[in-house]
């Protein structure tokens, strides 16, 4: 079975972060802090030089340009990475989608409406979908931030009922994203391992290793 190397919210960290071998090496966002040109040519320079077989990448809400230029963007990233946007690609057998988007926080990259937008989105992910990677979390899973008197789930509903949709077909067996530094870790539900890949804390330091699954 595939061993899968799990990355997200590495900020610009990239060599303080030591990845472990593997099949598959997946980035669920956030590479950058800015999304400038210059960060995603040494995020490139990194992820791509990685002696993983299998490489895919899904950009997150501060890997701006990946909205605003898809194209640049795109031609910045070497062609042993996958970059998935609303799309999949088959590696091993595995049917794996991708998709940046997350509920509205501040006006950053690749965000939407809670409700009808973001349902519209999830709609798109294939019943058939093994590896579901997002950049955010859904409601209720790693998705917890403490306030100042409480914590609050933060992830989205939409994508939560949509992965409740999709356990139905008995199909989906990973969720990889990250977004929530302080949601970083794994859990199980639904026969689903979902995993909360965020590398970066709360201060936007290296603390987290990657997370390895075994599918």
């Amino acid at each position: 079975m595939p061993k899968i190397i799990c990355l997200s919210d590495t900020h610009n960290c990239n060599e303080q972060i030591v990845v472990p071998d593997g099949d598959i090496l997946i980035h669920a966002g956030d590479a950058t802090i800015r999304g400038t040109i210059n960060e995603i040519v040494l995020f490139n320079e990194w992820f791509a030089n990685l002696p993983h077989k299998s490489k895919i990448f899904v950009a997150g809400n501060h890997d701006w340009l990946f909205e605003t230029n898809l194209r640049l963007a795109k031609s910045l990233l070497d062609d042993k990475i996958i970059y998935l946007q609303d799309s999949s690609v088959e590696i091993n057998g595995l049917k794996i989608y991708g998709s940046p988007y997350q509920p509205r926080f501040f006006d950053w990259a690749f965000n939407l409406m809670r409700g009808k937008e973001l349902a519209r989105k999830w709609k798109l992910i294939p019943n058939d979908t093994d590896i579901l990677i997002t950049h955010g979390p859904p409601f209720g899973i790693l998705d917890k931030v403490p306030r100042q008197y409480f914590v609050e789930n933060t992830g989205c509903e939409e994508l939560r009922r949509q992965i409740e949709e999709l356990v139905c077909f008995e199909k989906l067996k990973l969720h990889i994203f990250g977004h929530i530094h302080c949601g970083y870790g794994t859990t199980e539900k639904f026969g689903v391992k979902f995993v909360n890949a965020s590398n970066c804390d709360e201060s936007y330091e290296p603390t987290n290793p990657p997370i390895m699954i075994d599918l």
